[in-house]
């Protein structure tokens, strides 16, 4: 008499993965060891290891200072898939077309003191172009990513600063139904980045850090200087000094995306954090490139704070530049903690 053969029990899971016998979560399975063209040798790509993508890929990714024996083991706190990040931010966009329709309803612009609507012009309409320098910067540094879970995040963030030019456009369009039609122009928008003396240190902090092509100090500069810096500025300066000219619409519409604000800080940190956990010499690296970077960026909020002392309601620029200056304090804090 034959014995049959003892049945192995079937794995539920992706032996890739090393979960053994454990369920993966949904974030799992779209994020685990997905980069094909990492830690790859003698090139990342199967092309010619000497072809241009992969000789950059190996200087300014593999051959960035800021290193780990194996990024796989960095998660996005908010554990974010493409579904639920488009649930999340569908439900968020809603809850902000409400608030749009509550303050058209009280035909909100229209009372809105022109003086204020000029600072309006100047300050919050040109900052498109200082949203979408951040959102190429995001993309390139996911792009760049030696994880899926670094790559993920990244863009996602890139999709929040899309999120944002949507909402100032939208702004600018309903300004210039109240206050004239040149408030909605692109090229009066462009020529104040380009040429207004408040925007220049902004716009040279940002055009400059698009030629960060380290992916480490791309990194770095994207996600613990810069654009902390000037979420802090107005999401929070300038949607307080909003709120002060009684301008409750642009003050709630950049308090929303603050929400957004604190989950790409809570990632940024993480991964700072996983990289001194995994190699102690990171810090120093991670250091020396945020006290780089912090003085352009301080001096970006410096230039732009100028603007809020022509405000009907003035703030003091000083006030402006601590409460950035605060914020990259604070963030320089948790990494270290």
């Amino acid at each position: 008499m034959t014995t049959p053969a003892t049945q192995q029990p079937r794995l539920r899971t992706w032996s890739i993965a090393g979960a053994g016998r454990r369920r993966l979560t949904e974030y799992e399975i779209v994020t685990g060891k997905f980069h094909y063209h990492f830690g790859r040798q003698p090139a990342p790509f199967d092309l010619d290891p000497g072809s241009a993508i992969n000789q950059w890929y190996l200087r300014y990714r593999e051959g960035s200072p800021l290193r780990a024996d194996d990024w796989e083991g960095f998660k996005d706190p908010a554990q974010l898939s493409y579904r639920r990040y488009i649930a999340l931010q569908h439900d968020r966009e809603i809850y902000a077309e409400g608030v749009v329709d509550h303050f058209e309803a009280a035909d909100h612009d229209a009372r809105l003191d022109p003086a204020w609507v000029a600072v309006l012009g100047r300050l919050y309409l040109p900052a498109r172009f200082a949203f979408h320098v951040l959102q190429i910067a995001s993309l390139y540094v996911g792009q760049l990513g030696p994880s899926a879970a670094i790559t993920n995040a990244s863009f996602f963030q890139g999709a929040d600063e899309l999120r944002a030019l949507q909402w100032i456009a939208y702004r600018a369009r309903s300004l210039s139904l109240a206050h004239g039609a040149d408030l909605a122009d692109s090229a009066t928008a462009r020529a104040i980045w380009e040429d207004d003396p408040a925007w220049q240190p902004a716009r040279q902090a940002l055009e400059t850090l698009l030629l960060a092509y380290d992916w480490g100090e791309a990194f770095t500069a994207l996600d613990l200087v810069v654009k902390p810096a000037l979420d802090a500025f107005f999401k929070e300066a300038f949607a307080d000094l909003a709120l002060a000219n009684g301008d409750g619409l642009t003050a709630q519409l950049l308090r929303e995306s603050g929400v957004d604000t604190a989950r790409n800080q809570a990632w940024a940190t993480a991964l700072a954090r996983y990289a001194i956990a995994a190699r102690p010499e990171n810090f120093t690296i991670l250091t020396e490139w945020v006290d780089k970077w912090r003085p352009a960026a301080e001096g970006a909020a410096g230039g732009l704070a100028e603007i809020f002392a022509e405000a009907p309601v003035p703030v003091s620029p000083e006030s402006a530049v601590a409460t950035v200056t605060a914020s990259l304090g604070n963030l320089k804090e948790e990494i270290r903690s």
